[in-house]
Formats: C-alpha cells, structure tokens, sequence
C-alpha cells in the first residue's frame, strides 16, 4: 500500500515538473533566439555607424516578432572604444494556475 502510495506521489510530482518545463520552454526559446540576434546586430560593422534609435528600434521590432515584451527604452547602446555594445534587460512574466513567475533576461553583445 505504502509503495504504491510513494509512486503515485512520484508520478504526481513528475507530472508537476514536466508541465512547469512545457510552460517555461517557449519563453527560453524566445529569448534564446533574440540573444542570438543581438549578437548578429552587434557583430555587423555597418551597425556600429547607425543612430543609437535606429538600433533600439531594430531590436524592439525584433522583440515584438518574437512576443517578447521589449521596448525600444529597454534597449541600451554604448560606444567603447570603437565597439558596438548592445544590452537589453527586459522581464518576461510567466503565469501559473496559482502563481505567476518574472522571468528576468539580459542579453548583451558587443561587435567591432
């Protein structure tokens, strides 16, 4: 009786687990993708000669593609040296049944 109580309990947290990874993947495969493309934007050479608002709104129009909640504010281009800096920092919020989650991503590339 016992076992069968601690395997049913196993299953049920298994279960648990499985379905919180089902809801988080889709926002981890989003904000993979877009650090990806901050990092293709900033390794562009003809990005690092382009008005900072034309690159904040390249990558909020990208964000906005991807459903991700990214403004155009959000976005921070520097200068160093010569090079591109490109940092985003954005919080996705994740709802649950009982609970909702913020989620707080930060990409950031720097180019030549």
């Amino acid at each position: 009786m016992r076992r069968t109580v601690r395997r049913a309990a196993g299953c049920a947290v298994l279960a648990a687990a499985a379905l919180v990874c089902l809801q988080l993947a889709p926002i981890y495969w989003k904000a993979w993708q877009f650090r990806r493309y901050v990092a293709e934007v900033a390794a562009r050479p003809e990005n690092s000669e382009r008005e900072d608002e034309w690159l904040r709104a390249l990558l909020a129009s990208r964000a906005a593609q991807l459903r991700l909640p990214v403004r155009s504010d959000q976005v921070r281009v520097a200068r160093t040296r010569g090079r591109l800096e490109l940092e985003v920092r954005y919080v996705a919020p994740v709802s649950f049944a009982f609970y909702t989650v913020d989620l707080h991503f930060r990409p950031r590339a720097s180019g030549p």
